[in-house]
C-alpha cells in the first residue's frame, strides 16, 4: 500500500530528525563543561581597570560634587536673585512659573550645557515600567536666515511630546490615543549625562496623558509630598509651631549583586530574567558569614569607585559602600535628601551601576532573589519629616516622653500602619521578585508591623494606658573596661532586622522594599497613609482645643491614638511561627504573594484615600496602576516559565538522557562481563529512568500551562 509505505517513511524520517536533534543537544551538553571552563578562564584573566590611576584628578570629592548639575549656585551666575527666589519657592511650595522665567532659565542652562560639551537635551521621566525613559533632541536649529544655530527656548524646557500609548497605562491609553506630554519638574535640578560619545542635558520631568492623567511615578509622588505638607503644617500649627512647609526626607540603601559578564552569558535565565530559574545551590554560599563587611575585591571596588565618582558629579550624596551578606552582593547608600530628589537619584544610582559595571566586564543584578539559598536584595527606605527650618519631626530628643511634637507625629505614623498596612504591603509588591525574598535571611516578613525598641515602647505603653512615672533607667554607655578603649555612647534602642518598619533613632526604616523597584511607589503610599492619619488627628485636636495650642489636648489625642494602634507594634522575631499566629489574632494581614497584596488597590476605600488627598485625579488612575502592576507580574512570570522550559529542553533533558544512556551502556557492559547486573546498580538505573520520564511529563505540563496563560491573556 503506497500510503502505508509513505507513512512508514514519514515515521522513520521523524525518528531520524528527533534522534539527530537529541544528539545535537547531547553534544551541546558534553561541550558545556568546556564552555564553563572558558568562562572561568576569561573571568580570571580580566585586566582590572584601576579607576584611581585612570582618574588623574586630584580634586577632593567636595570640589567636584554636583559639577554636572545646574544648581541654584550655577544659576546665580546668569540669573538675578529675584528669579532664583521664584524658582526656589517653586521647588518647595509649587508657586507658578512664567514664560519669561522659563525663557531665562532655558537660555542660561543652554549656555552652561554647551560650554560643557552637550549637544542634545532630553526630558527624563519615569513611566510605570519602573525604569526611566528619554527622547533626545539636538540644540541644533536654523535661524530666520537659514543659518545654523544652537537653540533652546522656554517652550522646549517646559514641555515635550512622547507617545503615551507605547508606555504601560493600565488600559487608559490606546494606540489611537497616543498623545502625551512630559513637563519640566523644576523642583529637581537639571544635569548632564555622560556617554562614550557625548553629553546630554537631562531635564527631570513628569509624564501625563493628553487627558491629564498621570502616567508616571513622579506626578503622584509630588502630589503626595504636597498632601503631607498640608496635613503636617496644620498639625504643627495646632501644636503651637509655625513653619513655611514640611518636607519628606528619604534615603534608600541600595543592595545589588555583581557577577562577571562571562558567567552571566552562560545563563539564559540570568540574561533574560535577571535570576536563576534552575540550578543547584553552591557548596559554599553564605553559611560561614564571611562576606558581610569583608574587604572588597579590587575589581569590584574599582567598579564601585568609578560609579561613585559619576554619582558625585551628578550631585548624588553617596556616602557608604560595603560587602553584603551573600557572596558577590554589595550595598551603597546616600545621605538623606528631599524625597523627590531621592527618588530621581536612586534611579540614577541603578542606571549608573549597570553602565559602569559593563565597562568593567561585570553585570550588576538588582533582582530581589537572583540565587536560591542566598540572601536576596532589598532597598531599605529611611523616611522622616522635616520643617523648612530643618527640624526633624521624628527626632525624639533626650526626653521623648516630654516631646509632644515628636509623640504626635510618631502616633500618626503608627496609625498609618494600623489603618493602611495593607497599602504599604502593596507598595513593596510592585516588583514581583520580592515575594521570593520576604520572610527570611534578613528580609522582613509580609506582615506589616513597627519596631520601636524598649524606650519608645515604654513611652507608648505609659501614654496608651494612662500611667505615669519616670522611664526605666537604661545604660547610656558601653564600657569594656579595657585600657585605651574608649567608652562608647549607646543608642536608646536595639535594632530589629526582621521588622518591616523599624524606628532607628530619628526616622523610620521601611525595610520591605525590593531592590529593583522605584522608591516612588512606597513613598507615595506611605505619604498618603500618614497624611490621612494626621488629618484625622488634626480634626480631633482642633475640636478639643478649639484651634488653640494645648499640650493637654494634644496628649489626649496622642494617648487615644496610641491606644488604638497597639496591634502594629512588635519588637520580637518577625520570622517566628508564633508571630504569624499572634499577628493573625491581632487582625494583621499576611499577604505572601504579589496578586494577594496588590488586591488592596482595587478597593473603593483605597481609591477614596488617593482621590481625597489629590494624589490621584480620579479612581481610574489607581485602577490603571493595578492593571499595570498585575500585567507586569504576569509577563515577568511568563518570561521566567518560558526560560525554564527552554533550559529544561536544551540543557536538563539532554543531560538526563545522556546520563541515562551512559548508565544503560555501563550496565550492559557489566552484564556482558559478569553475566548479571548487581541489583543496586539496576535499581539506580530504574530510579533515574523514572525521574527522567517524570521530567518529560512535567515539562509538557509546564508548556501547556504557558499556552493556557497566554490564551487567557489574549481573552481566548
Amino acid at each position: 500500500d503506497p500510503l502505508a509505505v509513505g507513512t512508514i517513511r514519514l515515521k522513520s524520517l521523524v525518528i531520524e530528525l528527533v534522534t539527530k536533534s537529541y544528539k545535537e543537544k547531547i553534544m551541546t551538553t558534553s561541550s558545556r563543561a568546556s564552555a564553563r571552563l572558558e568562562a572561568v578562564a576569561t573571568a580570571s584573566s580580566r585586566i582590572i581597570r584601576n579607576f584611581k590611576e585612570e582618574n588623574k584628578s586630584s580634586k577632593r570629592v567636595s570640589e567636584y560634587f554636583a559639577e554636572n548639575v545646574f544648581t541654584f549656585e550655577e544659576m546665580r551666575k546668569t540669573l538675578v536673585d529675584e528669579d532664583i527666589k521664584v524658582l526656589q519657592e517653586y521647588a518647595v511650595i509649587g508657586t507658578s512659573l512664567t514664560d519669561e522665567i522659563a525663557n531665562k532659565v532655558a537660555t542660561a542652562v543652554k549656555e552652561w550645557a554647551l560650554a560643557k560639551g552637550a549637544t542634545h537635551f532630553t526630558h527624563w521621566f519615569q513611566p510605570q515600567t519602573g525604569a526611566t525613559a528619554e527622547k533626545h533632541d539636538a540644540f541644533f536649529d536654523f535661524d530666520s536666515d537659514g543659518l545654523a544655530i544652537e537653540k533652546f527656548t522656554g517652550k522646549d524646557l517646559i514641555q515635550q511630546e512622547p507617545d503615551a500609548s507605547s508606555f504601560p497605562s493600565g488600559g487608559r491609553r490606546e494606540t489611537f490615543e497616543a498623545r502625551g506630554y512630559t513637563i519640566w519638574d523644576a523642583s529637581s535640578p537639571m544635569f548632564l549625562i555622560d556617554t562614550e560619545n557625548g553629553r546630554t542635558l537631562t531635564i527631570p520631568s513628569l509624564f501625563v496623558a493628553y487627558s491629564g492623567e498621570a502616567l508616571d511615578k513622579k506626578t503622584p509622588l509630588l502630589r503626595s509630598i504636597r498632601a503631607v505638607n498640608k496635613a503636617a503644617t496644620e498639625s504643627l500649627s495646632l501644636l503651637g509651631y509655625e513653619t513655611n512647609y514640611v518636607d519628606v526626607n528619604c534615603g534608600p540603601e541600595q543592595e545589588f549583586f555583581v557577577i562577571d559578564e562571562a558567567f552571566a552569558a552562560l545563563r539564559p535565565d540570568i540574561t533574560l530574567a535577571d535570576r536563576t530559574v534552575l540550578g543547584k545551590g553552591p557548596q559554599k554560599g553564605q553559611q560561614l558569614d564571611d562576606h558581610y563587611f569583608g574587604a572588597m575585591k579590587p575589581r569590584v571596588q574599582n567598579m564601585i569607585m568609578e560609579a561613585e565618582a559619576e554619582l558625585i558629579r551628578l550631585g548624588i550624596p553617596i556616602k557608604t559602600r560595603h560587602n553584603e551578606v551573600a557572596p558577590a552582593q554589595f550595598e551603597m547608600a546616600p545621605i538623606y535628601e528631599s524625597a523627590n530628589l531621592a527618588a530621581d537619584h536612586n534611579q540614577l544610582v541603578m542606571d549608573t551601576l549597570k553602565k559602569v559595571a559593563k565597562k568593567h566586564k561585570l553585570k550588576a543584578i538588582f533582582h530581589e532573589k537572583p540565587f536560591d539559598e542566598l540572601n536576596g536584595s532589598g532597598k531599605h527606605l529611611n523616611w522622616s519629616l522635616a520643617t523648612s527650618e530643618g527640624v526633624n519631626l521624628l527626632n525624639p530628643g533626650d526626653k521623648p516622653d516630654e516631646n509632644i511634637r515628636f509623640l504626635y507625629f510618631l502616633a500618626a505614623t503608627l496609625k498609618s500602619l494600623k489603618d493602611n498596612g495593607d497599602l504599604l504591603r502593596a507598595s513593596v509588591a510592585v516588583p514581583p521578585g520580592n515575594e521570593f525574598r520576604m520572610g527570611a535571611n534578613e528580609a522582613p516578613p509580609a506582615i506589616i508591623s513597627a519596631f520601636l525598641g524598649d524606650t519608645l515602647s515604654e513611652v507608648v505603653e505609659k501614654l496608651a494606658s494612662g500611667s505615669s512615672g519616670d522611664l526605666a533607667e537604661r545604660a547610656s554607655t558601653i564600657n569594656l573596661d579595657i585600657a585605651k578603649v574608649p567608652v562608647i555612647k549607646k543608642d536608646n534602642t536595639d535594632r530589629n532586622r526582621t521588622s518591616p518598619f523599624a524606628f532607628t533613632g530619628n526616622k523610620f526604616e521601611f525595610r520591605a522594599l525590593g531592590s529593583s523597584q522605584s522608591i516612588s511607589d512606597p513613598i507615595v503610599y506611605l505619604n498618603a497613609a500618614v497624611s490621612k492619619a494626621l488629618t484625622a488627628m488634626n480634626a480631633k485636636l482642633a475640636s478639643i482645643s478649639n484651634g488653640s495650642p494645648s499640650n493637654k489636648a494634644a496628649l489626649a489625642v496622642i494617648s487615644e491614638t496610641l491606644t488604638e494602634v497597639r496591634e502594629v507594634e512588635f519588637n520580637g522575631d518577625g520570622y517566628s511561627s508564633e508571630w504569624e499566629t499572634e499577628a493573625a489574632k491581632r487582625g494583621l494581614s499576611n499577604f505572601k504573594t504579589t496578586p494577594e497584596a496588590l488586591d488592596v488597590l482595587t478597593k473603593s476605600d483605597t481609591a477614596e484615600l488617593f482621590t481625597s488627598l489629590g494624589i490621584m485625579s480620579h479612581p481610574e488612575e489607581l485602577t490603571a496602576r493595578y492593571n499595570v502592576f498585575m500585567d507586569r507580574y504576569v509577563k515577568l512570570r511568563l518570561i521566567e516559565l518560558e526560560v525554564a522550559s527552554e533550559l529544561l529542553k536544551t540543557h536538563v533533558i539532554p543531560a538526563a538522557t545522556n546520563h541515562q544512556s551512559q548508565l544503560a551502556a555501563s550496565l550492559c557492559g557489566v552484564k556482558e562481563t559478569l553475566g548479571s547486573v548487581p541489583e543496586t546498580q539496576k535499581a539506580e538505573l530504574e530510579s533515574f529512568v523514572k525521574l527522567t520520564t517524570e521530567l518529560f511529563e512535567k515539562t509538557k505540563v509546564l508548556d501547556a500551562t504557558i499556552v493556557e496563560a497566554k490564551e487567557l491573556g489574549e481573552g481566548k
